[in-house]
């Protein structure tokens, strides 16, 4: 979409999946949560009344299909995610995302939010196959 780049931030610090109808994918590069961002392809969007009515459809639809991938992904020891948490917070970088993130009770910062809580835990070799499985569900 004209106009449209990611903030760096989520180079550094996520891979591409993938392109929705209306969102780059992208996982977390944080192998502790399985952790999916949805960005919307919309130069300059950063609050969600910036989307028309039709993308904010489109969004909720993707963020429910990432909710899916996520369930599928698991956590890093490959059980299930019992809960998601969804958020659109944008306090550290402006450009509208969305973030979901598989929890489980006792993943280690339960019940606290995981945004900049501890060092990440990079995928390493398992980066690729972390990718391809998420694209695949």
């Amino acid at each position: 979409m004209a106009g449209f780049a990611v903030d760096p931030a989520f180079a550094a610090g996520s891979v591409f999946v993938a392109d929705g109808d209306l969102c780059q994918v992208r996982l977390q590069d944080d192998a502790r949560f399985p952790w999916l961002i949805l960005i919307p392809r919309v130069a300059g969007a950063v609050e969600l009344d910036d989307l028309s009515e039709a993308d904010r459809i489109r969004l909720m639809t993707e963020i429910v299909a990432a909710g899916d991938r996520v369930r599928a992904l698991g956590d890093a020891s490959g059980r299930p995610v019992e809960k998601l948490n969804v958020a659109a917070i944008g306090n550290v970088t402006a450009q509208l995302h969305v973030h979901i993130v598989g929890r489980r009770r006792d993943d280690g910062l339960w019940p606290d939010p995981v945004w900049g809580r501890g060092p990440a835990l990079p995928y390493g070799d398992r980066l690729a196959q972390a990718v391809a499985w998420v694209a695949a569900a």
